[in-house]
């Protein structure tokens, strides 16, 4: 596939990702802490998931398709130059994106009340900021390199 149809996917999966989570966290989740009601968060994420999670799938497909045209998979942690570097920091905020909404899934979102809502805020807030953070290496990336 050529690397301009790879950008392409990823670029509209970040869109899709990181919008969503400004949604989230602007809008969706001070509406709910102000109602104390939790209904409001687990609404979103039914129809929010729909599209959010292929758009993170196409993301991790694309990403570390694209990683590995530009070093070698044996090498993606080495932060040997900042080609690694870039490499290594997506994939390592991509892990603690996965660790965040994993613990999200299993332990918070299953006994969520209002009582429990600011425990997803504070996940809510920091994949919103990782996902920026994700978006910001990866445009540096592609405006400093390629």
């Amino acid at each position: 596939m050529p690397l301009k149809v790879l950008i392409l996917f990823h670029v509209l999966g970040a869109c899709i990702w990181v919008g969503g989570h400004l949604v989230l966290a602007l809008s969706v989740l001070p509406e709910a802490l102000t109602k104390k009601d939790e209904k409001i968060i687990l609404e979103f994420e039914k129809r929010f998931e729909r599209i959010g999670i292929p758009a993170l799938l196409i993301q991790v497909l694309t990403g570390l398709w694209m990683a590995a045209t530009y070093v070698p998979i044996g090498e993606w942690f080495t932060f040997g130059d900042n080609v690694h570097s870039h490499i290594s920091i997506k994939l390592l905020l991509l892990l603690l994106t996965f660790a965040l909404a994993l613990h999200a899934r299993l332990f918070i979102i299953p006994r969520l009340t209002a009582d429990t809502l600011p425990k997803l805020a504070w996940h809510i807030v920091g994949i919103t900021f990782i996902a920026i953070g994700l978006l910001f290496v990866g445009l540096n990336f592609r405006l400093a390199y390629l």
